[in-house]
């Protein structure tokens, strides 16, 4: 079971997520959208969704800097293991709150507002479940983990962290793991788990961001025909762009 949970599941978990982003934009660009509720509602969205985005973009460099940082870079500049998890707690714990506080303003408003819990799938439900509690494990890790390190009881720097990188290289040793603390372990494995839930949900929008932006050629708006009768009016025309004829 150990080999399982911690050798080849989390193959089978990137593997879906790879395979499934490349099958889901092939046999479904269409579907490849948050699903806006925008025009439901806008009072909250403009507070929780800020929020949540912004409070997940410090989670996931705090796991960048965390994960794939090795200890012995920060032991190597003199960084100490307890510098190292206060620099943690002051990061991690602002970026937490902020996602977790606005991941409930969505889910609030996704089950006050009727348009909007209308249109909320049960593949939703279950990504925002499985969403929620990784990122409250994560934030009782940072909490728990950092204060188990200070007191010397436990270091996911020497645990977890080689095991997520030894993925990468294929050689993940799954006794790291066991000597983790439940917390670490329920963590990982939603984690993974949302990972292969991921290019069949709404989160397929975080790798469509508007690069095109920058390279598309300008729009040109032509102006209103000014034949009479056409709504021309009065008024004096203003310095710009030479009309159509």
């Amino acid at each position: 079971m150990s080999t399982f949970l911690w050798v080849i599941f989390p193959y089978i978990c990137l593997a879906v997520f790879v395979v499934g982003h490349v099958w889901r934009y092939r046999y479904d660009k269409f579907g490849w959208t948050t699903r806006s509720s925008q025009l439901y509602e806008s009072r909250l969205l403009r507070i929780g969704s800020p929020l949540f985005h912004f409070g997940m973009l410090g989670v996931v460099m705090g796991h960048v800097l965390g994960l794939l940082l090795p200890q012995d870079w920060t032991d190597a500049v003199g960084l100490s293991h307890e510098a190292y998890h206060v620099i943690a707690l002051a990061g991690g714990i602002p970026a937490g709150i902020a996602a977790v506080v606005g991941l409930a303003i969505l889910v609030y408003r996704r089950r006050t507002v009727g348009p909007v819990f209308s249109a909320t799938t049960v593949n939703d439900k279950v990504m925002y479940a499985v969403l929620g509690t990784v990122i409250v494990l994560g934030m009782w890790n940072t909490v728990a983990g950092s204060l188990f390190t200070i007191g010397g009881e436990y270091n996911y720097r020497d645990g977890v962290s080689p095991w997520f990188r030894q993925i990468f290289w294929f050689q993940p040793d799954a006794s790291l793991m066991e000597s983790a603390p439940v917390g670490f372990k329920l963590h990982a494995f939603l984690a993974f788990l949302l990972i292969a839930m991921w290019p069949f949900t709404r989160l397929v929008h975080v790798f469509s961001a508007p690069i095109g932006y920058f390279t598309r050629p300008y729009v040109v708006y032509r102006s209103r025909d000014e034949r009479p009768g056409r709504g021309a009016g009065t008024r004096a025309q203003k310095r710009g762009w030479e009309k159509v004829q």
